[in-house]
């Protein structure tokens, strides 16, 4: 152990690993492990496209190590690239060893080339001569046709020929480049398939069986399927933008075609065609992934949806309500007697939709105001918003548009927004605004009352169904008040100040933080009981991991459930002895964060949009807000004390940085948070 810190790019490939564990356990169901297998390729693509791509810039332009860590990029990547080879290795191995045996045994089978019998390759051959020929390019190398631009993770195939063309040259190379629009997997009709069974082929299959009818007078000896991952991370320079939509568009395009950063091609590929790939490309051999299966496993996930076979994905279960919206009652009336805490996905995310659509057409609400970070394509809360602003309400949206990988969604939903006469507002460069708030304003009996939802995860309606967060209704006038003052900050970017029911980025989250962690410390030492529990998805300030240190060595206890990169490193002796880390890895993606201190009995809960991460603290605006009614602060205790007794798919960090995953010993209770709440689920939950 070299550091008192743990390498931000090898924890969240421990993390990758974790992942990649829930597919290989044999007690989830086998079209759920094979879901997770294409998230964890999912995962390992945006490892490269952003965390090797720039480790790959700080190694060429000798960039100062960086993290807390203090190891120079060069080093990090020679220590993460064994360990992505070995991830991807197993991904394989799973995938043919284990997958496709268990899957086909369970009917939904991925009918190899040479398992075709002829019914299969005479609809295979009409398939292609009808549904993929008229929309591939074959392609042929000479002085005046250069290598074609390869977009990112697209499906291609090198070709080897020989012969002389239409034109008398010697060819030697083809391409063919597979259009998105066409479907990687591929089910066979009903009737060439087993009785009960669902048979699947791969596009990549079918093209590299067909491909020669692609080169008419030219001999195909060998087609062999390449995938290149490029450079992903979008760079926006504040002080030149003049204009952030144009720019932003522009530099989308631009990270299409970004600097390759990894190859992945068919393991039967000859050397000398892998050579001239990496030459092409500008790769190392260690950049070269040899695989024996299809190059994109993550195109995969579309028969996970397969409709007739529940058997084999996880149970369906109903979204519970709480009881204070089980009424008559519309919902600001509910929310003018009382504040209402969702737990989701346990609990359905349609009251915080309802609340919108409410706004929207009610005639005394006069003003919306909503920040977005990630909503997906086909919004209901924008279709209201839109609706409201059509009506002639105030309705301003602040739109964080630099949300990786979803800023083309972000653009699009801006513009038909401000089509429909909405105020909307950019997160600042260099500040995303990533916190999660909406305000309501209501004309009510000649007075403006103030309504809010503030949550911990983003008003996408599709994600609140497998991820874990809180969300809460209120209309507190303290806590409206402070959400005003938020918005102000967001819109004018004056500093929201005299806040008493919530913390935020980048001023007063921070150092609100650093004083309880230090509060706890001062009365650890005075004797007092002192603890501190943290739900997160991520931590690397090193600030705060410092303070934790400082706690942990004044005996304070401190619990941290970490879903993914954790750069503290627990357990060293006589540092951070007192502190101990979790991860929970199940069904659900585990999204929320809660801060609890103790406070010398007098107990704090804070419910955030924001991580222990550097970037969250001190360069986002983030959102934290305090939970202090008794019978919520108690849920969320016992939701915290469930996670920390987890012994199911709990995963706990030792101080070399590994994990190891807990089992219930014998004779011990088996305690799974998520199935717990799962089995609880009530209309009460």
């Amino acid at each position: 152990m070299d550091s008192l810190y743990i390498n931000r790019e090898l924890s969240l490939l421990e993390f990758h690993k974790r992942v990649l564990a829930q597919a290989e356990d044999p007690n989830v169901p086998l079209l759920e492990r094979l879901r997770f297998l294409c998230i964890s390729c999912t995962n390992l693509d945006e490892f490269f496209e952003i965390r090797i791509a720039g480790l790959k810039q700080r190694m060429e332009i000798g960039a100062p190590a960086q993290g807390p860590e203090k190891i120079p990029a060069q080093e990090v990547f020679g220590r993460v690239q064994p360990e992505v080879a070995s991830l991807i290795a197993s991904q394989y191995a799973l995938l043919n060893d284990v997958m496709f045996p268990e899957l086909a045994e369970a009917g939904v089978r991925f009918v190899q080339s040479h398992e075709w019998n002829d019914e299969q390759q005479e609809w295979l051959s009409d398939y292609f001569d009808k549904q993929v020929a008229p929309v591939l390019t074959p392609l042929t190398f000479d002085p005046s046709r250069p290598f074609p631009r390869i977009l990112n993770k697209s499906l291609n195939f090198i070709v080897r020929l020989h012969g002389r063309d239409a034109f008398g040259r010697r060819r030697h190379r083809g391409m063919v480049q597979a259009p998105r629009s066409l479907p990687r997997i591929i089910e066979l009709p009903e009737e060439l398939s087993r009785p009960g069974e669902h048979n699947f082929v791969f596009l990549s299959s079918v093209i590299r069986v067909h491909v020669d009818r692609m080169f008419p007078g030219l001999d195909v000896d060998g087609c062999y399927q390449f995938r290149v991952t490029r450079n992903s991370d979008l760079y926006i320079d504040e002080e030149e933008v003049s204009d952030l939509v144009r720019a932003l568009e522009g530099q989308l395009a631009a990270s299409r075609y970004g600097a390759a950063v990894r190859i992945e091609i068919g393991h039967e590929c000859p050397e000398d065609l892998q050579e001239f790939l990496l030459d092409h490309f500008n790769l190392q051999e260690e950049d070269m992934y040899l695989v024996e299966g299809p190059v994109n496993l993550n195109r995969m996930s579309t028969v996970c949806n397969i409709g007739d076979r529940p058997d084999l994905l996880y149970p369906p279960f109903t979204q519970g309500m709480p009881d204070e919206l089980l009424t008559d009652e519309n919902i600001f009336e509910v929310l003018s007697k009382k504040n209402v805490l969702l737990h989701h996905p346990y609990q359905s995310f349609a009251p915080v939709i309802d609340f919108i659509a409410a706004a929207a057409v009610d005639p005394n609400v006069l003003a919306i105001k909503q920040t977005l970070y990630r909503t997906g394509a086909d919004s209901p809360i924008v279709d209201h918003l839109v609706t409201a602003a059509r009506a002639g309400k105030e309705v301003t949206v602040v739109v964080e548009l630099m949300a990786r990988f979803d800023e083309a969604a972000n653009i699009a939903l801006s513009n038909r927004l401000h089509e429909a006469g909405a105020h909307v507002v950019y997160g600042l460069v260099g500040f995303k605004t990533h916190a999660k708030m909406l305000l309501v304003v209501r004309r009510e009996h000649g007075e403006l009352v103030r309504y809010v939802h503030l949550g911990t995860g983003n008003y996408h309606h599709a994600t609140t169904s497998v991820y874990t967060d809180y969300g809460y209704l209120s209309s507190g006038k303290p806590l409206g008040e402070d959400v005003h003052k938020l918005f102000l900050q967001l819109t004018s970017l004056t500093e929201a100040t005299g806040m008493t029911r919530m913390l935020a980025s980048p001023f007063s989250l921070f150092p609100a933080l650093i004083e309880k962690i230090q509060r706890e410390t001062t009365n650890a030492l005075a004797g007092k009981e002192a603890r501190i529990i943290a739900k997160i998805n991520s931590l690397n300030e090193l600030q705060l991991i410092d303070a934790l240190y400082v706690a942990s060595q004044a005996g304070v206890k401190i619990d941290l459930i970490v879903r993914g990169i954790c750069s503290l490193r627990p357990g060293v002796k006589g540092v951070s002895e007192n502190i101990h880390v979790r991860s929970i890895v199940g069904r659900f993606l585990e999204h929320s964060r809660v801060y609890y201190f103790y406070n010398d009995g007098d107990e704090e809960f804070y419910c955030s949009s924001a991580d222990w991460m550097e970037r969250n603290l001190l360069r986002r605006n983030e959102s934290c807000f305090e939970i202090r009614q008794k019978a919520m602060k108690d849920k969320i205790r016992l939701h915290l004390e469930l996670f920390l007794g987890d012994n199911c798919q709990a995963w706990v960090l030792n101080n070399d940085g590994t994990y190891n995953r807990l089992s219930p010993g014998k004779g011990e209770e088996r305690v799974s948070a998520q199935e717990t709440f799962l089995a609880n689920l009530t209309t009460s939950n």
